[in-house]
């Protein structure tokens, strides 16, 4: 099976990928070896920019005995025009699994089309949902709820990572309120996907109220990667957006900060927030290491 979007697992899914990813790394700490993919191959497209997913897929595959490899698309037949179908057929017949990150999430859906090995997505304009699974563990090794709790993302409700948050964290049993412009409001089907799992999901422009019972902050750059629109349009769109110390008192006192990096200092976020007790965005960048290792072990033994 491949993992395009959250809405690829089902609930007891991700369920089973996260208690295996903190298995995983707890026996990692304890300092056991696990090669469970010895000899497994995953072949990693890069069409984007990427520091976090490219080297927690590399090092999973490396600390679990397996081997990746890494490809720009940039030199590579597709930029000679080779369809992305005969690519993952290519790809998918000498590896085991294929991670890609790139610009539309129609590249993946066609790669996957073309692959007899699963495809992972490592970022689409669409969805990150491997971000999120990281997400989650962090959220769970804080002592946060995540059946009954609340995460509230403030910021640009459209892009990639609220998509995926939405649905992960309705999927895990929390409720999720986002918060910013009219303009950038998540779509309806996002949102209809999400309340089918029976958690409280809303928009609202009311970033008091949207926060109110939080225990979970989570906001993302305000500008995209290969995003062209004006800067200081966008600036000025979200700046009452901006997760500092007034917003943050707006939700529980023990919430926690997230962001999934990276972080424009003075936008979306300010350092007293970003850099403050409250942050756990270290914890949450390193648990893209064991969400990894988690979802690899999982889809490679199906």
């Amino acid at each position: 099976m491949d993992f395009l979007k959250m809405s690829d697992i089902t609930p007891v899914q991700l369920g089973e990928i996260l208690a295996l990813s903190a298995k995983l790394k707890a026996e990692y700490k304890s300092g056991a070896i696990n090669h469970l993919l010895e000899h497994k191959t995953l072949a990693m497209i890069f069409s984007k920019p990427s520091t976090r997913t490219r080297v927690s897929f590399e090092t999973a595959m490396t600390q679990l005995g397996g081997h990746a490899i890494f490809l720009d698309t940039s030199v590579s037949q597709v930029s000679r025009g080779e369809t992305w179908h005969d690519t993952g057929l290519a790809l998918g017949s000498m590896v085991d699994a294929i991670m890609a990150r790139v610009h539309a999430h129609s590249v993946l859906t066609e790669l996957a089309a073309g692959s007899p090995a699963p495809v992972i997505s490592g970022l689409s304009a669409l969805e990150h949902p491997c971000q999120i699974l990281a997400d989650l563990l962090t959220i769970q090794e804080c002592a946060k709820p995540l059946s009954g709790g609340k995460l509230a993302y403030v910021g640009d409700c459209a892009n990639n990572v609220a998509n995926s948050l939405l649905v992960g964290c309705a999927m895990a049993g929390m409720d999720v309120s986002l918060i910013g412009p009219a303009s950038k409001k998540p779509s309806e089907e996002y949102l209809n996907l999400a309340r089918s799992f029976g958690t409280r999901v809303e928009f609202t422009a009311d970033a008091k109220a949207g926060l109110a019972g939080a225990d979970v902050v989570y906001t993302d750059t305000w500008l995209s990667m290969g995003d062209q629109a004006d800067e200081k349009s966008v600036l000025s769109l979200f700046l009452p957006c901006q997760v500092n110390a007034k917003l943050m008192s707006h939700a529980k006192k023990d919430a926690i900060f997230m962001h999934c990096l990276p972080a424009h200092r003075g936008q979306e976020v300010s350092a007293e927030v970003l850099d403050g007790p409250q942050s756990v965005v270290g914890q949450q960048a390193s648990n893209r290491l064991h969400a990894q290792k988690g979802l690899l072990v999982w889809l490679l033994a199906k």
